[in-house]
Formats: C-alpha cells, structure tokens, sequence
C-alpha cells in the first residue's frame, strides 16, 4: 500500500524554496518544478483528509499563479477539492478548501 507523507499546512511553491540553484534552470523547468511540488502536496493533503491547505505562489508575472489556478480547475472539477481562494490578507497565497 502506498503512503504519502504528510505535506505542511503551508507550501512555498518559488523555485527557490525547492531547488539548489534555481540559476541552473530556465523559466520552463522552474515552473514544471513548481508544478509538480504543488500537485504532490495537494495530492498528499487530500490523501490525509485536511481540510485546507496553503499555497505560496508570489508575485512575479504572474505565470505560476495562473498555472495554480488552471490545475486547481482542474482538481474542482473532479470533485477532489471544494473550492479555493486567494488569501484574505494576501493574494500572493492561494487557500485551497478540500473537504465538501
């Protein structure tokens, strides 16, 4: 039986906080790094039945945060989250609601 770890409540998805040298990849493999660093941790989540969890996605031009927000379409869709938000105090962050 496979197990996922549990991920943390809050995920910092810049290249930065997942890689080394961030310098050694173009802006494409940053974003498939940080893309699938969110879809493991939200897939963990749902595996361990949390109720939220939290996404850092930043600034920047915006293209991360797009790509979030079209998987998280995407996982809405499916009927595997609820719904999602960006937070209250700060849109750089992306709340993701997972029990109906």
């Amino acid at each position: 039986m496979r197990t996922l770890p549990k991920p943390p409540k809050i995920v910092d998805l810049h290249a930065e906080a997942l890689i080394g040298d961030a310098d050694d990849y173009d802006p494409d493999e940053l974003l498939a790094v940080s893309l699938d660093h969110f879809r493991e941790y939200l897939d963990a989540a749902i595996y361990w039945e949390y109720a939220e969890i939290k996404f850092i996605h930043g600034k920047g031009k915006g293209i991360l945060r797009d790509s979030i927000y079209n998987e998280l379409r995407d996982y809405k869709a499916a009927g595997t989250i609820s719904s999602y938000y960006p937070a209250y105090h700060n849109e750089d962050i992306v709340i993701v609601h997972i029990g109906v």
